[in-house]
């Protein structure tokens, strides 16, 4: 009898706690059943790397934007001549300046690249400094692009969670009787 009340009680209590959760974020403070999805995408790039420079490049479309760094001390460097190998095709490119305001190169490809690996070849010359950097742009199809990812909200963790105190609770009261039922057995064979 009293594992029944206590069963109920912990039953009454599970259920105010699901409907209590709901209380607390109250109307309007749930984010919704779908998670936020990404919005932009990640562009192709590629880095080439000596022990003077540092070249990375982003591929928007056609367009594609350079950042060159001193490699010792990650300083912009500012009026170089880029000239690039790309897969057979040579391009020069451009100074302008980038969307934060630094310095940045770019060069328009005369159609985008086809996904692929592409080499890469830069001839730096900054003053009278002169290198050599090689590196691969590594295109891929977009696979995927369209697939939804399964986002848990809180209400289903709540649920989960809920879930899972009332079997604990259920183990719980379950072992108490099993406990109590033995010592009342001990008791009478004594």
């Amino acid at each position: 009898m009293k594992s029944t009340h206590s069963l109920a009680a912990l039953s009454l209590a599970a259920v105010l706690l699901g409907t209590g959760m709901r209380a607390i974020a109250g109307d309007g403070h749930d984010h919704g059943d779908a998670a936020p999805a990404a919005t932009g995408t990640a562009l192709p790039r590629f880095a080439a790397v000596s022990e003077t420079f540092e070249l990375v490049g982003v591929l928007d479309g056609k367009q594609l934007t350079l950042y060159l760094d001193r490699f010792a001390d990650n300083a912009p460097v500012r009026g170089a001549q880029i000239e690039l190998d790309m897969a057979g095709a040579k391009f020069k490119a451009e100074a302008s300046k980038g969307q934060q305001g630094e310095d940045t190169y770019q060069v328009t490809l005369k159609e985008a690249p086809k996904p692929g690996v592409l080499p890469i070849t830069a001839t730096v010359t900054a003053g009278t400094e002169v290198d050599l950097l090689a590196g691969e742009l590594d295109l891929h199809e977009e696979a995927h692009t369209q697939e939804p990812v399964h986002a848990r909200s809180w209400k289903e963790l709540a649920g989960w969670a809920a879930g899972g105190l009332v079997a604990l609770a259920v183990l719980v009261f379950g072992g108490r009787r099993l406990m109590s039922t033995r010592q009342v057995r001990a008791g009478g064979a004594a």
